[in-house]
């Protein structure tokens, strides 16, 4: 099972906030030791990225945020600059198969920690560094955060209500998405590395950066770009692409209505009354996409007096896609979420019963249970703290 997939890869983690983060719990999750090293006394900056919090037996607050991004990993607190604890942590990388870590370009080189100097004592070492950035190019040495990149890499330029409507302008998601893109390139980067190592013998240095990243995920929005020549706008609940593809309101709430192609459009046209697909502006995809303005009124005159599960079924009955709009309560209660178990429960030994979200890779079931996550771990002097390599 992908559970134990990663079982004897060894990880240290250096990395802080989400997408580094992102990226060693998915090697957690898939059966990877992941050992977190954190700061003296505060640790990861997300521990207090609060409220909410869980409080540990201890007296400890740990916030929400980190529960999300660092389960199954043991945590250590190191201070490079001291030079024992820098030689406690070396000798866990000795023994590593991956390090990971997000710091400003340079940085690590001040400790010896950087890749040429690791690499030098450990030439299997996969070495991960995640930055706004990138290792190379004008700026490389500058910090940067999630919404920066969403704005510098398109996202936002897109994303909102269509212009010249009530609240129009610039409008970021509503969760992290270029870091946790980063965290999933990454991971894959990882994976690929370990693979390649297994014939070559050799480590090498990855260079994720989230301004790529965010540049790489406008995917059709940038292929729409680069073949037309015109930058797209924002379009509110729209699809750049396909039509009808939006949000509408029904009498009781909103649903999605999602038409993939002009068999389904003809369908959900019969199944409404109306003979639209007929009409040559609403014959093809290429036509509504065209003539919207002039389609988008005549869908919502004849949705809004259907309420919403009404309607699913009667779509569900020709083959046709459209979904709800959940809140997180709605989600953790739907049918099909709690079949697939996505919702896990797990006891952890300071911070009692926890609720969290099962890695969609692994699958259902018993080995799909998740290993709780660390509340900030003991300073690295004591031998005890260190692992070895293990026979796999």
């Amino acid at each position: 099972m992908l559970a134990n997939a990663l079982q004897g890869v060894r990880v240290v983690d250096l990395s802080r906030i989400l997408a580094g983060p992102w990226c060693t719990q998915n090697l957690a999750d898939l059966g990877a030791d992941v050992l977190k090293i954190e700061r003296p006394v505060q640790g990861d900056d997300t521990r207090a990225w609060g409220p909410p919090f869980v409080t540990a037996e201890s007296g400890e607050k740990v916030a929400a945020y980190f529960l999300a991004c660092n389960r199954g990993k043991r945590s250590v607190t190191v201070d490079f600059a001291n030079a024992h604890d820098r030689d406690w942590l070396l000798r866990q990388i000795q023994d590593a198969d991956v390090l990971v870590e997000n710091y400003k370009v340079g940085t690590l080189a001040k400790y010896g920690l950087d890749y040429a100097s690791l690499a030098a004592i450990s030439p299997g070492l996969i070495y991960l560094s995640v930055t706004g950035f990138g290792q190379s190019g004008p700026f490389a040495h500058r910090p940067g955060y999630d919404y920066i990149f969403q704005g510098m890499g398109g996202l936002m330029s897109y994303t909102g209500v269509e212009d010249g409507e009530a609240g129009a302008g610039p409008l970021r998601t509503g969760v992290a998405v270029v870091d946790l893109m980063t965290g999933m390139y990454a991971t894959s980067a990882v994976l690929a590395a370990l693979v390649q190592r297994g014939r070559t013998g050799r480590g090498q240095h990855l260079d994720i950066a989230l301004l790529d990243v965010a540049v790489a995920m406008n995917a059709n929005q940038a292929a729409n770009y680069l073949v037309s020549g015109e930058s797209p706008v924002r379009s509110g609940n729209t699809h750049p692409n396909l039509a009808p593809y939006e949000v509408f309101a029904c009498a009781d709430g909103y649903m999605i209505l999602a038409i993939g192609n002009d068999t389904q459009f003809a369908a959900f046209c019969q199944l409404m009354g109306t003979d639209w697909h007929s009409r040559p502006e609403f014959a093809t995809n290429a036509g509504r996409l065209t003539h919207l303005k002039q389609l988008r009124p005549l869908l919502r005159e004849k949705l809004a007096p259907w309420q919403v599960a009404q309607l699913g079924q009667a779509l569900d009955a020709q083959g046709i896609s459209w979904g709800n709009i959940n809140d997180l309560e709605q989600v953790f209660a739907h049918p099909q979420v709690q079949h697939r178990q996505m919702l896990q429960a797990v006891e952890h030994p300071q911070l009692g019963a926890l609720r969290l979200v099962r890695n969609p890779m692994v699958p259902p079931g018993r080995d799909a249970q998740i290993t709780p996550l660390p509340v900030l771990g003991p300073a690295a002097l004591p031998e005890a703290h260190h692992y070895a390599k293990q026979e796999t």
